[in-house]
């Protein structure tokens, strides 16, 4: 079952730009910091982030066949969500220490990595035909981590494993339960749906976390995908105003969710809600959901990585996102 394949992102309505060079495709350089990974077409090889204090160095293959060997942006509007939260709260890394994550279609891997940096011990999974990719990513950074001057003892464990969707055997071999399950652009056709639902609920405790980061391109599925998420879990969007400034755009959302007590009857209200108040919203995208609540975190010196150029190169980055479709000739549906 391809259940990992996904479609090119939507893009700003701005005129479409591709690097130059060895695509033989007119387009502009990103001058200063970003440089040659600003740009995500048919010919960018890799994307580079500033993520919690270290840069991350994603590989990438956007001419493959499979669309999961490509980074989409909902994955950063969800790491650098992560970063802007880390200083107190549920995501401050002296809270998520240890905590056992499970990435489904991990692509690229990028979220399982932003995961492991606060401390989690992650395991990132994809189809076969992307573990080769996924695992070369997870390899690299983690040496580079490493390796860095700065303190890396925080960064969690990370593993890849394969998983498809709805097969029993690949679930069994990574020991479920865990305390949270992460996914970003994993569903773009109905026939998804409910594969994943169902690896959802198997990989679930009662005191499971779900966060998925999805970005809106066919209207249907969105509304079929939140009818059955809502039937199951209890859902929560996460607030504009609680992720990255400019790690956001209209288009992709940030879900948290939970099983109803229905799903999996263990589950029980501890009376801990005050932490998620600080980052969902039950009423909308933009409402911001109030005050933070909760002490600073302590036990880490993590903090938003400071960076003068991210607001250029994510910008590029969406119109680049644009160039790649364009380029590839996809359509969507």
């Amino acid at each position: 079952m391809a259940v990992m394949a996904r479609p090119p992102r939507r893009s700003f309505d701005r005129r479409p730009m591709a690097r130059g060079g060895g695509s033989g495709r007119g387009g502009r350089r990103r001058r200063g910091g970003g440089g040659e990974y600003a740009l995500n077409s048919p010919s960018t090889s890799a994307i580079s982030l500033e993520l919690l204090g270290h840069r991350l160095h994603i590989s990438q293959d956007p001419n493959s066949k499979h669309l999961g060997t490509t980074v989409w942006d909902a994955s950063m509007v969800f790491v650098k969500f992560l970063e802007k939260n880390s200083r107190k709260g549920r995501f401050c890394p002296s809270k998520l220490k240890g905590k056992r994550v499970i990435e489904l279609g991990s692509g690229c891997g990028l979220a399982g990595l932003g995961m492991a940096l606060l401390g989690c011990d992650v395991v990132t999974t994809d189809q076969v035909e992307v573990l080769p990719l996924l695992l070369r990513n997870v390899e690299r950074n983690k040496s580079w981590i490493s390796q860095s001057n700065s303190d890396s003892c925080s960064f969690g464990a990370v593993t890849v494993a394969e998983l498809d969707w709805g097969n029993k055997e690949h679930i069994r071999a990574v020991d479920p339960p865990f305390d949270y399950i992460i996914g970003t652009d994993v569903v773009y056709s109905e026939h998804l749906l409910q594969p994943l639902m169902e690896t959802i609920i198997a990989l679930s405790g009662p005191k499971t976390k779900i966060m998925l980061g999805y970005e809106i391109r066919s209207t249907t599925v969105h509304e079929q995908m939140m009818q059955m998420w809502k039937s199951n879990f209890n859902v929560k969007t996460i607030s504009k105003s609680k992720m990255d400034a400019k790690y956001q755009h209209p288009s992709i959302h940030l879900y948290m969710m939970d099983p109803k007590a229905t799903l999996i009857p263990e589950v029980s209200d501890n009376g801990n809600n005050e932490e998620e108040e600080e980052v969902v919203s039950n009423q909308g995208d933009d409402e911001d959901p109030g005050a933070e609540s909760g002490g600073p975190c302590t036990g880490s010196d993590s903090a938003e990585a400071k960076t003068g150029n991210l607001d250029d190169d994510w910008e590029i980055r969406r119109c680049g996102a644009m160039a790649a479709r364009l380029l590839k000739d996809v359509k969507l549906a």
